[in-house]
């Protein structure tokens, strides 16, 4: 399905960090933003309808031999350019200036002076606090550029206002510059003249019209986990096509406790989504029998699903005709985390969508929140009067429970971290923290420790708890939870839990450390 073609600020990847944050900043001002990979065609980057270009950071120098390549041409495309540290060194070696490597490095809060009138730095204060990280510096600017802010040791910004191409030496996309979002909103909105119409509504419209056109009197199938994305997935494109779209929901044995029944009634009852049920629980559990590994474990259920999913499409098929269409809820980062400066990324996570599955049945791809951050899909939601239980539940795991049981998954050890999962989830939200933290569960260890009950010794099963919080799950830090609500989760679990008699609570941020715990 192809994108939405409304103008748009395209923000072309050269590796940093902060890249999806630019992107976010810019769509919080009702803007359209797409990031890019750097070594994208120049016809790719038109295909946006750009009307202004944004130049990410990135970890290299420019004279490095990997450094990342991209094409000169968009400084000729008559948008305004706006270059943020690396980018303010590729724009400089390539309009003829020279970029050196520099005395200081300068990484964190630096202090920024203004010393020339810009309108990039309109309403910004002449001295001000930003976040630079970076370690050349512009020595010589090219012909036509002036300085137009400094730090104590190197250029901090510069422009060729003629031409609208501007370029900063800090991010301006953290939070760390408290006056960031001013300065991308004079590019945005004042140097680039962007309409401030991204909004739920018209993503709604547009999106449903969209559907109507591409789809035509076809079917589609959709997979429902009962998560966030796949459900607003699926309700947006009922809204087009109606009771010729079939949800199909598996069971596949590892979802939380009583999970199978509430899913299928929210998702009939209030959403009135057409649900075919499967449960595939024996199946499931059979095949992971034995099983440690956690990639096999992702595998071995992304294989099963595929092969339910089969089953049911052809039997769907022989009673309302050919299906042709797949509905995913693809959000946004998983296209830009698949999509790398340097050529394939690292799989980090390889559970995101139902892999192998269009090519092995054929089916063409509708995904309607492929453009959308987590936080916009929630917004989206809302605009389609979906319940908040559903829109503010928590991220879930394609492979579930399976991943955060360490060691073999049999029926016993999901049903021992169902009931302490649940004792979690219950607990955080009577404490009123469930919409405060991104992620917040139980992980069930295969490790067994001596424990007194009563009178008695036991030797039983370690439960981690693990809760985050995080803007998009791309990084995360450790959740504060009070004592007390970590104390009534503990003596719960121990207490209620046959099976485990010993609570530990996971201090680990990511990076160094993923949120699942495989």
């Amino acid at each position: 399905m192809e994108h939405l073609t409304l103008e748009s600020i395209v923000v072309l990847d050269f590796g940093s960090q902060y890249t999806q944050l630019i992107a976010r900043r810019i769509r919080e001002l009702n803007v359209f933003s797409v990031v890019l990979p750097c070594t994208a065609k120049l016809e790719e980057i038109k295909a946006q309808n750009p009307v202004g270009i944004i130049l990410s950071g990135g970890p290299c120098s420019v004279y490095d031999s990997d450094a990342p390549p991209a094409d000169e041409r968009v400084f000729d495309l008559g948008v305004p350019v706006l270059g943020i540290c690396y980018g303010l060194h590729w724009m400089v070696h390539k309009l003829g200036g020279k970029v050196v490597p520099g005395t200081h490095r300068e990484y964190g809060h630096a202090d920024v002076s203004r010393v020339a009138s810009s309108r990039l730095l309109e309403d910004v204060p002449t001295e001000q606090t930003v976040w630079m990280s970076h370690g050349d510096r512009a020595e010589n600017l090219p012909t036509g550029f002036v300085q137009t802010a400094k730090s104590s040791t190197a250029l901090a910004a510069m422009e060729y206002a003629e031409k609208r191409y501007y370029a900063v030496q800090f991010h301006p996309e953290v939070h760390h510059t408290k006056h960031g979002t001013t300065l991308l909103r004079n590019f945005v909105v004042k140097i680039c003249g962007a309409q401030q119409n991204w909004t739920p509504q018209l993503f709604v419209e547009s999106t449903v019209a969209q559907i109507r056109n591409t789809v035509g009197d076809g079917h589609a199938i959709c997979g429902l986990s009962g998560g966030v994305d796949s459900s607003v997935a699926a309700t947006l494109v009922a809204k087009a096509i109606g009771k010729r779209l079939t949800c199909i929901f598996v069971n596949n044995g590892v979802l939380r406790k009583d999970e199978f029944t509430k899913v299928q009634k929210n998702l009939r009852d209030k959403l009135g989504l057409n649900v075919v049920a499967v449960d595939a629980t024996e199946r499931f559990l059979s095949k992971l029998a034995g099983v440690t590994d956690p990639e096999r474990k992702r595998k071995i259920i992304g294989n099963e699903f595929i092969e339910v999913f089969d089953v049911e499409a052809h039997r769907i098929a022989k009673i309302s005709g050919d299906v042709d269409w797949l509905v995913q809820g693809t959000l946004y980062p998983d296209v830009i985390e698949s999509v790398s400066v340097r050529g394939p990324s690292v799989t980090i996570k390889s559970h995101h969508n139902v892999g192998g599955l269009p090519d092995k049945m054929k089916l063409k791809l509708i995904e309607p929140l492929r453009d959308l951050f987590k936080d916009e899909v929630r917004r989206i939601g809302r605009d389609l009067g979906m319940p908040e239980e559903i829109l503010e539940r928590q991220p879930f795991p394609g492979p579930g429970l399976a991943v955060r049981i360490l060691g073999e998954v049999n029926a016993e050890r999901v049903g021992i971290l169902q009931e302490a999962d649940q004792i979690v989830v219950d607990e955080i939200k009577r404490a009123g923290l469930y919409r405060k933290v991104w992620q917040s569960f139980a992980v069930l260890l295969p490790v067994k420790s001596v424990g007194v009950m009563g009178d008695q010794r036991t030797y039983a099963n370690t439960c981690a708890v693990r809760a985050v919080e995080s803007e998009d799950g791309m990084t995360a830090d450790w959740a504060p939870l009070p004592y007390e609500v970590l104390r009534t989760i503990s003596s719960r679990i121990v207490s209620e839990v046959r099976g485990i008699n010993r609570v530990v609570y996971d201090i680990t941020s990511k990076p160094p450390g993923t949120i699942e715990w495989e």
